[in-house]
């Protein structure tokens, strides 16, 4: 290397600066932060002293100038900043499934330092389009968000490229309606009768009677169940994921602290839980399976293990499916419209329980703790919005008692 301060030009070299024997220029300094000796390379001069001069910047403004930090992809901050985290085991697993499925070789190997908004603005854009529901876009901006400010905090960039509103990305989610009181009396009636929906009786009667949550649901025990205090104990939930052993049932704690916590009984839920129990010993179910010590699960399926989450929500789906197609048929013979029942899921279920329980106007702290919101507003919105269909009603009824002229 040519120890001349000046070039093949004879143009004059600043302190740092040196021309090779390769034509190409370079510039050594020290990184203040970490201590070590740099060098960086450029074809001319021009382009080696805009180099300098972000150099400079960032050595005022403290951020780290490391060749090995410059070279940080996305995917190797999001490694560094999970390992940060203290996370339950099957919440780890979701976030390191999402960033493999959906973000890793999207804009994972884009060096953390070129990342512009543009970058991920583009990548939730195609989300949106690809139909991804905000819900998703959101679940994935909580981690690239947060590894990005850790970035930022670590004085690697200078800004967080992922701090924008992503309020314009992603399908809205379909809003979530209760069963009115006749649809869902019309449904538990039908099962009721039906011989091959039948044995789902009393499962229903207890999902409509606690609002409990279908991991939770299907995690019960009959230690969880004590028929004679009429109390049920929530402390667990039953998923099933790949939690690095392959997928399997694994118990897991509730989605979040509100959860844990002892559900009074009604009437009919103690009587639907005796039902269940004949129905377990008639059926010869839930004897030998165990999972991470527990035992005894009240809800299982023909192979002897738990029902599956998708199990629930299938058995549903069929439920209505075939409700509606009777109805159509009888609704034929009586020419007239057909009343059919939505789309029903375990979330559905859990959703209208937690409407009867406000159309009862059970006080609101007393609903949220039973349905182990962790937050107020999530009661609220059912309180609210059944104050403003009873409103409606009231009115309408008012209305009516109006004598017209």
């Amino acid at each position: 290397m040519a120890n001349s301060r000046k070039d093949h030009k004879g143009r004059k070299l600043r302190e740092g600066e040196s021309w090779r024997k390769d034509g190409r220029y370079s510039y050594r300094y020290t990184d203040i932060r970490s201590g070590k000796r740099l060098t960086v390379y450029a074809k001319d001069l021009p382009e080696l002293r805009e180099k300098e001069k972000q150099i400079a910047k960032d050595l005022e403004d403290n951020i780290l100038t490391d060749g090995a930090i410059k070279k940080l992809t996305l995917n190797k901050l999001f490694e560094r900043y999970m390992s940060t985290r203290e996370l339950k085991e099957s919440t780890r697993a979701n976030y390191l499934k999402t960033w493999e499925n959906r973000v890793k070789d999207e804009i994972g190997n884009i060096k953390v330092v070129q990342i512009l908004p543009s970058h991920i603005k583009s990548f939730y854009s195609k989300l949106s389009k690809a139909g991804y529901a905000y819900s998703t876009i959101k679940f994935i901006n909580n981690m690239i968000y947060p590894a990005l400010e850790m970035a930022v905090d670590d004085d690697i960039i200078r800004k967080n490229p992922a701090k924008f509103s992503i309020s314009d990305y992603g399908r809205q989610a379909e809003e979530r309606i209760a069963l009115t009181v006749l649809q869902q009396e019309k449904m538990l009636e039908f099962v009721k009768n039906n011989q091959v929906y039948n044995t789902y009786y009393p499962m229903l009667r207890i999902m409509l009677g606690t609002g409990v949550r279908c991991g939770e649901l299907i995690g019960l025990t009959w230690e969880d169940v004590d028929v004679r205090t009429k109390a049920v104990s929530i402390d667990h939930q039953l998923i099933y994921k790949d939690l690095g052993d392959g997928y399997k049932f694994h118990i897991s704690t509730p989605k979040t602290d509100s959860g844990i916590r002892t559900i009074p009984m009604t009437s009919d839920v103690q009587r639907a839980f005796e039902e269940q129990k004949k129905l377990n010993f008639m059926l010869q179910k839930g004897k030998d399976v165990e999972i991470d010590g527990y035992k005894g699960f009240i809800f299982m399926a023909k192979s002897g293990r738990p029902l599956m989450p998708s199990a629930i929500n299938n058995i549903l789906y069929n439920i209505v499916d075939a409700y509606n197609k009777k109805e159509v048929q009888i609704a034929k013979t009586e020419h007239r419209n057909a009343e059919l029942l939505p789309k029903v899921s375990a979330h559905i279920m859990r959703h209208t329980a937690c409407t009867r329980m406000a159309e009862k106007r059970i006080d609101v702290k007393v609903l949220q703790y039973i349905m182990g919101h962790a937050h107020i507003d999530v009661t609220m919105d059912v309180y609210n919005h059944v104050s403003e269909m009873s409103r409606i009603e009231s009115e309408i009824t008012r209305l009516e008692n109006v004598a017209i002229s």
